[in-house]
């Protein structure tokens, strides 16, 4: 014991010492097999899965191995990347997927009708986990190794994950050296793990710079344009966000509040492009929910203090993100038909993906002083069809409302819908159409509307 005479004044460095000393000595973690950690699932549960580039494939290998004592277990995830085991028809008895994204791993199910989709807003979803919506038995994450404090991270899918930990009756850990320790709302104690299993495996990885190509390149020059010095950028990730950050090279103290971020946004940071200094929230810090690319991202992201990965129910609040001057939000569509309507998750009634935050940055950018919501997309799909239409196919859903939108973007120009009627938007629209689309939009215009 440390005996303190009453009248020793202690320097700043003496009390530091001090409190080391007394401090309790970090006690290693107890790791367990990945059959005993599956164990703790049991059958008629809720179980949370871990997304993104933290998909813990290593511990949902184990638990299909242990399906024939499972029955009635219902999987919760937002955006799985990777061959998801739990997928497949053979392992439908024993799991249910309830997915709230559909993410192209758990597409063919959902589909299939072996999984199913629930609607929502991203920033809506640590709601369901709090006020029980869907209670949450067991959950799956994959993270850090515990630093000299005993702190876990959830790497780079903080995003849902924080308000699942949070609200868990149990949770299980694959530790993962691979994992980036990320900044913000990502810190666990290993304490607070029933289970912690330990196995080291890459993280999956997605580069886009290499798929981009004239079309998105224009259309990156053409919102490039309409970017103010200074904005506050939201991208998500694809060709066009690519193609966008390529564009940007000779602009000035940009910021980034966003849902998730990929590669595209290192250089412009190591370039100083992006440093963040116009923000009036999170100043001098980039400001993420998830992060998904290549290890060019994961290393930069790695213990950096100026990156910080919060949770999604903050990041991705409309009244949060107005806060920032000059919100640029980009996101994209599947089509957009001639009123301003954006299907952006669906083809018609299959489901391709989710609500994700799509609306959440649309209203905040739209609410931003001086901010500028877009949609982007390419004037036709691959196969040629027109993604500009008179009417949305049959089953479509609108994830972002003709009242909301305000500019939508092609490689043919940009058509700004907010404050426009009916008829001027479909005119603007039918503008920045395919060329060879245009006759048949104007048909339908006409019929529609008696006039063009």
């Amino acid at each position: 014991m440390i005996k303190i005479s009453p009248g020793l004044a202690l320097s700043h460095n003496n009390f530091r010492l001090f409190i080391l000393l007394c401090a309790p000595m970090f006690e290693q973690p107890h790791y367990v097999s990945v059959e005993k950690a599956m164990s703790l699932v049991q059958s008629n549960q809720r179980i949370f899965i871990h997304g993104g580039a933290c998909t813990p494939h290593f511990m949902l290998a184990e638990l299909a191995l242990q399906k024939d004592r499972l029955k009635d277990v219902e999987i919760v995830c937002v955006s799985v990347q990777g061959n998801f085991i739990l997928a497949r028809e053979e392992f439908a008895p024993h799991f249910h997927i309830n997915s709230l994204f559909v993410s192209e791993p758990i597409r063919e199910a959902v589909n299939a009708g072996r999984a199913d989709f629930v609607p929502v807003f991203l920033s809506d979803i640590p709601d369901l986990f709090k006020r029980n919506v869907l209670p949450l038995d067991v959950a799956i994450v994959q993270v850090s190794p515990p630093d000299e404090h005993g702190y876990c991270s959830l790497g780079v899918s903080v995003d849902v994950a924080r308000s699942a930990v949070n609200n868990a009756r149990k949770i299980i850990a694959q530790v993962n050296p691979k994992i980036p320790r990320t900044h913000g709302d990502g810190m666990v104690h290993y304490k607070r793990f029933a289970y912690m299993v330990y196995h080291e495996n890459p993280l999956p990885q997605i580069d886009y710079s290499s798929k981009t190509g004239p079309l998105e390149l224009q259309i990156g020059k053409y919102i490039a344009e309409l970017i103010e010095d200074g904005s506050t950028l939201q991208m998500g990730i694809g060709t066009i966000p690519d193609a966008v950050f390529k564009c940007l090279h000779n602009h000035k103290n940009l910021g980034v509040h966003t849902e998730m971020c990929s590669d595209g946004i290192v250089e412009l940071l190591l370039k100083d492009i992006i440093n963040n200094t116009q923000k009036k929230i999170h100043p001098y810090k980039t400001v993420s929910g998830f992060a998904f690319g290549t290890e060019i991202l994961y290393n930069y992201v790695n213990d950096n203090p100026a990156f910080v990965l919060l949770d999604i129910d903050y990041v991705n609040d409309p009244h949060v993100i107005r806060r920032n001057p000059k919100v640029v939000a980009i996101n994209s569509a599947i089509e957009v038909d001639i009123t301003g309507q954006v299907c952006a998750d669906s083809i018609g009634a299959k489901h391709f993906s989710g609500i994700g935050g799509q609306m959440d940055f649309m209203r905040g950018a739209a609410l931003s002083e001086g901010g500028k919501p877009f949609i982007a997309l390419t004037s036709r799909t691959n196969k040629g069809v027109s993604r500009i239409v008179s009417t949305l196919k049959p089953g479509a859903g609108v994830v972002t409302t003709r009242g909301h939108v305000h500019y939508i973007v092609t490689e043919y120009g940009v058509a700004y819908l907010y404050g426009r009627n009916l008829r001027q938007r479909a005119k603007s629209l039918i503008a920045i159409a395919h060329p060879d689309d245009r006759e048949m939009l104007e048909r339908a215009c006409f019929e529609r509307f008696k006039i063009f």
